[in-house]
Formats: C-alpha cells, sequence, structure tokens
C-alpha cells in the first residue's frame, strides 16, 4: 500500500517545520496580502505556526515584510492577528 504524501511547510517566524495543515498561509497575490484560511489561494505564500511566541515574533520583527520583501501594511498583520486569536484562546484553555 502507498503511503500519502504530507506537505511539510516552515514557520517564517521560529523555523521548525509542521505539517502544512497545522500551519496559517499568509498569501501576495494581485489582490493583495491577507490570511488564507483555507490555504488554497493562488499567489505567494508564507506559514506561520500558531504559537504565541511566534506571532509576537511576527510583529516585532515585521516576518512578513522579509517573507514578501518588501513593506507590508499594518492591517495585514493586524488581520493575522485576529484570524489566530480564537485558536489562541483554545490552546491556553
Amino acid at each position: 500500500m502507498k503511503s500519502v504524501h504530507e506537505p511539510i511547510r516552515e514557520c517564517i517566524s521560529c523555523g521548525q517545520k509542521f505539517l502544512k495543515k497545522e500551519l496559517m498561509r499568509v498569501v501576495k497575490n494581485e489582490e493583495g496580502i491577507f490570511p488564507d484560511p483555507t490555504g488554497k489561494a493562488q499567489g505567494r505564500g508564507a506559514y506561520l505556526c500558531k504559537q504565541s511566541a511566534c506571532v509576537e515574533k511576527l510583529i516585532r520583527q515585521r516576518r512578513l515584510d522579509r517573507a514578501f520583501r518588501g513593506r507590508v501594511d499594518q492591517a495585514v498583520y493586524d488581520a493575522v492577528i485576529q484570524q489566530l486569536a480564537p485558536i489562541q484562546d483554545e490552546m491556553t484553555h
């Protein structure tokens, strides 16, 4: 029986490797930069794990600017935080 390939991606904050479905994807395409909860939007993607330390590092070091090789608006960072807030609440309880 064939084994199923699970895609592995690297968190842009901590550098650890995770299964793609365990990470949050942020995508850049002609429409702009935005969180991609489906993980299937067209464009260049950057992946972020759901640990609060990684989210803090993402903001402090402006990791999306580096990943997308350009200035990323603060609204994008706010959208990422808002998207991850419910998940981080579940992790703390």
